[in-house]
């Protein structure tokens, strides 16, 4: 890269240096920081040939060393405090394009030239990425206007709000707070009473004493369950051609509602998901919550079942890097990490924890034996083991009597009974090679054996999980596969963490006699729950915040890493972070206290001094609107229109598809069941979730992708939805149900409009939009001949498409 005499490179920086333009926020006066500004453009522009994984010209522009010493040319990329001595400077501004760096796509712009040359001058310091930095204690920021800030999180946001010279919005008002808090904490509208109770209830707790209950409800779970599954892949199917059942998968999505509901401290939610089978106590729940390990795609027929295996392994590896550590390790498996500091060797490492696992299933079947856990109370099981242990004498002694007379048949026959065709042999064959005596104590074992398959059908029934068995104690060496491949096995590597937490190799303790697993797992749960690990509080914390606040404080909720999004309030993220480890990873505390701040508080109105200062809301000096998710759209639907069904737990049930979306599954209609239009009116979180068949409403309001991890959903405005909103079949019977409501508790015309629009939006409606609403009806009634009754329904589906109904203020 760097050819040109030294000399040349000295008079042309120096000249750049002279007549560069500094932009905004780069000057010698402003501090330019290597992580916020500077490692952000490199990691872009320069790493792809000068990072951690290439160094052309022996230029490794990650590696101060390396970049502040003498290059294969004799020159020096970038030389502290001399700008005009950096040959850096000069290549990102040579003017001819053959000369110019980066040698692919747009030049640098003038601000990315103006950060590089002001940091340059100020020293050109570099610093670990912030997230690969230990969280160290944060004491909130001193602010002009303290009067504002009712807890930490205002003094954080206020600070920055003040630096920009921007003020927050003004507070938002009653009945606008209490909608924001019943969808963001519970999922569902509030009531038009609820609404009238909480504008009437004048005592300075008011607020707060609302957040109380509304944590405490059972709703939460379900609202905040979602939110998990989202980051854990959760479906209920396997995907690929046939997608077949994963049986028992909505026992995992009940222990997600039951810990969020009983408020488990978050890091024990994690242990009983990555070593629930391994923990000192092992319990019903603690099992169930194993499931996690097989949410997963699984292929019943692959090309390659070695490399299938292995996709399993890093399916498990991503979701557990992305979903807990919001790192992607993922990215390091054919080779070292492009952009962060993860070599292929950590890739493994973290692979070997998880190594003691057995597959999905066996064969093209997704077995009990691999998938499903018997979680009887001890005295079913019992039952079921001492019935086992009679059917598996009666069938060695069968067994023995079998190869007594095979060992007499012709050599062809006895070929024969070691493969397939056995019970062909035995059948045809066996009887005329026993004696009358062996031919009596076999018919009477085939009896008993028969008498056994009976008396099984009478025991009690067992109840069965989702979850890890068929573990191995003494796991398989793992091996570095080299591109990947797994039948190009590089070195053996031990279970261990990622080099950048600094730790060294963990201390696996040897099996005990009566181990089922190498207690792998529960080392690696305890590693990332530990109150010092430096990513999963700060991933927690920000995943809590994204759902309150419509974004991240890291936009990119699954990656922490160095092309992730910088944190626009870094030091707020770690006081939130230490704050919820002191409290003992309680999640509902977190919750109160991000509600409770006068920054959630806020009006989501615009200011255009504001928009033209911060367009992006970066400092969050208003609340941000949002529209309502997929789930919270139906299951508002149903609650206006009083259909809601709030059975809770237990497996999920099929909404009405139509035939033409049936029919365009590989196997159509199969694997999707019917429900009653009662279950069918059960809140969204238990529909069923097939694969291969997501329920058309929600995939047109942005349900996830069940095949990864998703950090944050998509938010879309595009036809379907209005099709979905208007001309759905769903929608419709839904419209009708809600004109009866109407019909029922109102009386007359206008009562009828002014109670929809209340149930819709939580407010009373104005006056001149009931009119227009009772004027439309007259036109339906005279123009177009329909009844009073039809004209409310279609009302009735105005109201479900208005904005205020499917926005959030």
């Amino acid at each position: 890269m760097f050819r040109t005499a030294r000399w040349i490179i000295v008079v042309c920086c120096a000249f750049i240096s002279a007549t560069l333009p500094r932009a905004h926020g780069a000057t010698a006066e402003s501090e330019v920081d290597f992580i916020r500004d500077v490692k952000p453009i490199l990691a872009k522009r320069c790493f792809a040939c000068h990072g951690p994984n290439d160094s052309e010209a022996g230029l490794q522009l990650h590696n101060a060393e390396i970049a502040t010493g003498e290059l294969d040319s004799g020159e020096i990329a970038v030389v502290p405090g001399d700008p005009d001595a950096s040959a850096l400077l000069y290549r990102v501004t040579e003017t001819d394009e053959d000369l110019r760096m980066p040698p692919e796509g747009d030049p640098l712009t003038e601000r990315e030239v103006g950060v590089l040359q002001a940091w340059i001058e100020q020293g050109a310091e570099w610093k670990d990425h912030w997230a690969f930095q230990p969280r160290e204690p944060v004491e909130p920021p001193e602010v002009q206007d303290a009067g504002w800030v009712k807890n930490p999180i205002d003094a954080f946001v206020l600070a920055r709000l003040e630096q920009a010279g921007l003020s927050p919005a003004p507070p938002a008002g009653k009945r606008t707070l209490i909608r924001r808090l019943y969808f963001d904490l519970i999922g569902l509208p509030p009531t038009p009473e609820e609404v009238e109770a909480f504008v009437a209830d004048n005592s300075p707790q008011a607020y707060e004493r609302l957040v109380d209950r509304l944590l405490a409800s059972e709703r939460y779970g379900e609202r905040w369950a979602r939110h998990w599954l989202d980051v854990v892949r959760f479906a209920e199917t396997n995907s690929y051609e046939r997608d077949g059942p994963k049986p028992n998968a909505w026992k995992y999505r009940d222990y997600v509602i039951r810990s969020f509901n009983s408020d488990k401290p978050y890091d024990q939610f994690l242990r009983e998901q990555l070593a629930g089978d391994e923990l000192d106590e092992v319990t019903r729940e603690t099992i169930i919550a194993t499931g996690f390990y097989r949410l997963g795609r699984w292929d019943d027929e692959p090309a390659d079942r070695l490399l299938a295996k292995y996709d399993e392994f890093d399916d498990i590896v991503t979701v557990v890097g992305q979903g807990m550590l919001g790192l992607t390790v993922n990215c390091a498996r054919c080779h070292d990490h492009k952009i962060d500091p993860i070599p292929q060797a950590d890739y493994y490492r973290l692979l070997a924890f998880f190594r003691d696992l057995g597959g999905h299933g066996d064969g093209s079947r997704f077995t009990d034996k691999h998938s499903q856990v018997d979680i009887s109370p001890p005295e079913i099981r019992a039952l079921y083991a001492g019935h086992e242990a009679r059917v598996d004498n009666v069938k060695a002694r069968m067994r023995e009597i079998e190869q007594t007379g095979i060992a007499r048949m012709p050599a062809e026959d006895q070929r024969a009974s070691e493969g397939l065709d056995r019970p062909r042999v035995l059948s045809e064959r066996l009887p005329e090679f026993l004696n009358e005596e062996e031919t009596a104590k076999y018919e009477a074992l085939k009896a008993e054996r028969d008498s056994l398959k009976q008396a099984r059908k009478k025991l009690p029934p067992r109840e069965m999980a989702l979850g890890v068995t068929h573990c191995f104690v003494e796991p398989p060496r793992t091996h570095i596969l080299l591109r990947g491949m797994p039948r190009s096995e590089g070195d053996a590597v031990i279970p261990g963490y990622p080099a950048i937490f600094k730790q060294s190799d963990p201390v696996i303790p040897p099996p005990a006699e009566d181990a089922t697993t190498a207690r792998r797992r529960q080392v690696l749960a305890d590693w990332i729950t530990s109150d010092s690990n430096m990513l999963t509080p700060r991933v927690a914390v920000n995943r809590v915040w994204q759902h309150h606040f419509g974004r991240g404080i890291v936009r990119s909720a699954n990656n922490f890493g160095e092309l992730g999004t910088p944190p626009t309030h870094p030091l707020l993220l770690d006081c939130l972070a230490n704050d919820f480890v002191a409290g003992g990873w309680k999640l509902k505390r977190l919750h109160r206290l991000m509600v409770t701040s006068n920054t959630y508080r806020m009006s989501s109105a615009a200011r255009d001094e504001a928009l033209a200062v911060d367009p992006n809301n970066d400092l969050f000096w208003r609340f941000n609107p949002r529209r309502l998710s997929a789930e919270e759209i139906r299951d508002a639907i149903l609650a206006v229109n009083g259909r809601l069904n709030l059975k809770m737990y237990g497996p999920g049930f099929y909404p009405q598809i139509s035939e033409e979306v049936l029919a365009a599954q590989s196997m159509p209609g199969k694997g999707w069941g019917g429900s009653s239009p009662h279950e069918q009116a059960r809140r969204s979180v238990y529909i069923h979730v097939k694969r291969s068949l997501i329920t058309p409403l929600l995939e047109a309001f942005d349900f996830p992708e069940t095949d990864s991890s998703c950090e944050a959903r998509f938010n879309t405005t595009q036809p379907q939805q209005a099709f979905a909103l208007l001309h759905g079949d769903f929608i419709n019977a839904q419209a009708a149900a809600f004109a009866d409501r109407l019909a029922r508790e109102a009386e007359g015309k206008e009562a009828q409009v002014t109670r929809a629009l209340e149930l819709a939006m939580s407010r009373p409606p104005d006056h001149d939009y009931v009119q227009r609403s009772l004027a439309l009806m007259d036109r339906l009634q005279s123009e177009h001949g329909l009844s009073e009754e039809a004209a409310l329904r279609l009302i009735c589906l105005s109201v479900y498409n208005l904005n205020e109904f499917i926005f959030l203020d």
